[in-house]
């Protein structure tokens, strides 16, 4: 092991707060997500070799992060809750055009909040984990795309549709 593979695992450890975050949403259990960021780091401590100097350490853990997911949900034989496509499909017209979003304005008890995290979790996850890569940990898209194995346009896609999505499941609180 180089110089630099042997920092890898205490330099992987800066990234646990993002990881676990992810995971939580993924797998909605703080137990689940816990072993999930745990296999997450076995799996990038045994395959340090693989992990090129340079290059986006947070974006590769968290690569790692959703393969082990899909890879442990696939293992399980379940795949995790997502809304029908026709569901989002029918959505989809009725939100208009509009790129950006609105200020949640809502009431002021904080059910807002609460409203959004039901809101995400409607999501399907490809969709779910777009806008918490885009909105929450600030990756790029080509950070995205390489994250989810897809390519840009794709993440784009996605990013919009879920946005739209999620600007119609939130309407009522939009000023």
């Amino acid at each position: 092991m180089n110089h630099t593979q042997s920092q890898l695992p205490a330099e992987a450890l800066g990234h646990i707060d993002a990881l676990y975050n992810l995971a939580r949403w993924l797998v909605r259990d703080p137990v689940e997500a816990e072993d999930l960021v745990q296999e997450t780091y076995l799996r990038a401590i045994r395959g340090a070799h693989q992990f090129q100097p340079g290059t986006n350490l947070r974006a590769w853990l968290f690569q790692i992060l959703r393969n082990t997911f899909f890879s442990l949900h696939k293992r399980k034989g379940r795949e995790p809750e997502a809304m029908d496509p026709d569901v989002l499909d029918g959505m989809s017209p009725g939100i208009g055009g509009a790129a950006g979003g609105g200020r949640l304005a809502g009431p002021p008890d904080g059910t807002a909040g609460l409203d959004l995290t039901a809101a995400l979790q409607r999501l399907p996850e490809e969709y779910r984990s777009v806008v918490l890569l885009a909105d929450l940990e600030d990756f790029s898209m080509g950070e995205i795309a390489n994250i989810m194995a897809c390519p840009v346009g794709t993440v784009k896609s996605r990013l919009f549709r879920a946005r739209a999505i999620l600007r119609e499941l939130l309407r009522d609180y939009l000023p």
